[in-house]
């Protein structure tokens, strides 16, 4: 076992070095100034995009359920466990770097939502299919599906063993064991009933249920930090300041003050943000592809919103928490410094919401993710593979809750960083195809009741 782990946080430094990082970014720069930023100043209409039906339009699940579904995957344990690691072990300096990284992602995110409406096509049982796997494949050409089969085979290890099945299984059995002294393997086998019974009824199951539990469970999370924010508000500048200052200096809990430098700040800033967001990982417009509309720009504008709530929002509240409450360099790690702070800040009832919001965090995850995986498993093997594919997604469940923690996370920033390679390729070789399709919208469509055309180069 400390073998393998060793190897993988080694593949993980290696896939998540300099090249990465600076792709990811780069992608979201790049779109970000081709789109001239309106992927920021968009936001309201976008927001006001979420309540509109659009039933007479092809799709099987209405935006906000895409949304929804999109959200379930990314509003989870990155948020609270994700956030917590990259702040112990990169100091409170990558927070920094994770907002930059949601910034720009949003123009990323933009575009994935575009592409994947643009080029989705329908199934044998008349289901919209939609993502990378397709977009590289029908808008790069034929020549290009070695690497529409490459994102999808890692979509499916990523479902498996990453985000998907283990990691959320081990998340819910460590909060449960913690919290209430329940075995991870009653857990497990809870766990994996109750996920099979939702995904064996695909995506308009998978979707309703996410449309109920993301928006319950973020607004209690919401409230909570909120609460603890405002009871010491008077330490807000001094946090403020504190990122600021160590995302340059390389502060970091774990390992002392002199930190592992500024580097391994901005590598667990983006790479924790990545995790929690998805932006540029491909993941998210496999759901958006299968929203009822008739414009891909429309699908793009909702589906940027996912990075805006997932890390401007919530993570930078878990954040400012962790900062606040004075427990960031405590020697905790993980959810046990998110809980840490919970506790702090919010004696008695803190440890479990913290416990609570894990638990359904993370179930809701669990189903995004078995979805994404399907649809990915379907490009690569036809529809009579979907079955196998859930059940043993199921299995990986169960298995998940027992596995070492450290080892999950390890092979979890593996198969990310290599499902995002591709992905980004067909977003830089698409962008054309976005930011025309952007400019035909934005000339064609009164915003607001206004006129506002946008002219974008």
């Amino acid at each position: 076992m400390e073998a393998l782990l060793n190897f993988f946080s080694a593949m993980s430094s290696l896939v998540w070095g300099p090249p990465m990082l600076i792709l990811l970014l780069g992608t979201g720069v790049y779109l970000t100034i081709r789109l001239k930023g309106i992927t920021l100043s968009k936001i309201p209409y976008a927001i006001s995009l979420i309540f509109k039906e659009d039933n007479e339009s092809e799709g099987d699940v209405s935006a906000f359920e895409a949304l929804a579904t999109a959200l379930s995957s990314t509003i989870g344990t990155g948020n609270i466990a994700g956030v917590a690691t990259a702040i112990a072990v990169g100091g409170p300096g990558a927070a920094l770097w994770m907002w930059i990284a949601a910034i720009v992602g949003t123009a990323t995110k933009f575009a994935e939502g575009v592409l994947a409406v643009k080029y989705r096509v329908k199934n044998e049982d008349g289901e919209m299919a939609g993502g990378p796997m397709y977009y590289i494949q029908e808008g790069l050409g034929q020549k290009w599906k070695p690497l529409s089969i490459f994102f999808a085979a890692c979509g499916v290890m990523v479902a498996w063993l990453g985000i998907g099945a283990t990691v959320q299984a081990n998340s819910m059995a460590d909060a449960l064991q913690a919290n209430f002294g329940i075995s991870p393997i009653v857990t497990g086998v809870v766990m994996a009933a109750l996920v099979g019974m939702v995904v064996l009824g695909g995506i308009k199951r998978i979707a309703k249920v996410a449309s109920k539990i993301v928006p319950l469970m973020s607004a209690i999370y919401i409230l909570g930090t909120l609460y603890i924010i405002l009871t010491n508000i008077v330490e807000l500048p001094a946090a403020i300041s504190l990122i600021v200052k160590s995302a340059f200096s390389g502060q970091s809990a774990i390992g002392g003050f002199a930190g592992a430098g500024v580097m391994l700040a901005i590598r667990k800033g983006i790479s924790r943000g990545i995790f929690s967001n998805e932006a540029g990982l491909g993941s998210a417009p496999i759901a958006h592809a299968a929203a009822k509309t008739n414009n891909p720009v429309r699908q793009g504008l909702i589906a940027m919103l996912g990075t805006f709530i997932d890390t401007i929002i919530i993570c930078s509240l878990t954040t400012l928490t962790i900062i606040m409450t004075g427990v960031w360099n405590s020697g905790e790690t993980g959810a046990a410094l998110t809980t840490k702070a919970f506790n702090v800040g919010m004696p008695g009832p803190g440890g479990l919401v913290i416990g609570i919001g894990i638990i359904f965090f993370a179930f809701s995850t669990a189903l995004g993710w078995c979805y994404y995986g399907e649809k990915c498993i379907e490009y690569l093997l036809g529809h009579k593979a979907i079955k196998p594919y859930k059940f043993i997604y199921i299995l990986c469940v169960l298995l998940g809750a027992t596995v070492k923690l450290e080892l999950i996370w390890a092979i979890s920033d593996v198969v990310n960083g290599l499902m995002a390679l591709p992905n980004l390729v067909a977003l830089l070789g698409l962008s054309g195809i976005v930011i025309s399709l952007t400019k035909e919208y934005f000339n064609n469509t009164a915003t607001n009741g206004k006129d506002q055309a946008e002219h974008i180069a």
